[in-house]
């Protein structure tokens, strides 16, 4: 897969901060996380339509996941979340009124690109 600077599209990734233990109104730990990200960071990568047979060996068969998006170089690992088919709208304070639709599966390193494996995710605010 190549990286042509023609072919790159906009996406935007928010990395992974902390992770806090829950507490409900009454002060009780919940068993939950809440996670904090990062501001979402704009870029630019080649984007597949779909996952295809070329791409589905780096990865192996029995991982699921949506598009491909083939990079030079990775400023996320795989506990990132990615903004690709809508942008999101950053608020002053750093958050976003737009939920995720991707999250990071897979990241294969090469000698010259490096190729990250998403699956859409339906997130709610």
């Amino acid at each position: 897969m190549r990286c042509l600077r023609r072919n790159k599209q906009p996406f935007w990734y928010a990395t992974y901060v902390k992770g806090e233990t829950a507490y409900d109104i009454y002060g009780n730990e919940t068993g939950g996380r809440d996670i904090t990200y990062s501001k979402p960071v704009a870029s630019a990568a080649n984007v597949s339509a779909a996952k295809d047979t070329a791409v589905a060996a780096v990865f192996g068969i029995d991982l699921n996941y949506d598009r491909v998006l083939c990079m030079e170089s990775a400023p996320f690992d795989e506990s990132a979340i990615l903004w690709i088919d809508t942008p999101p709208v950053i608020k002053l304070d750093g958050t976003t009124e737009t939920p995720h639709d991707y999250v990071v599966k897979r990241i294969a390193k090469s000698l010259n690109s490096v190729l990250v494996a998403v699956t859409k995710v339906a997130v709610r605010l």
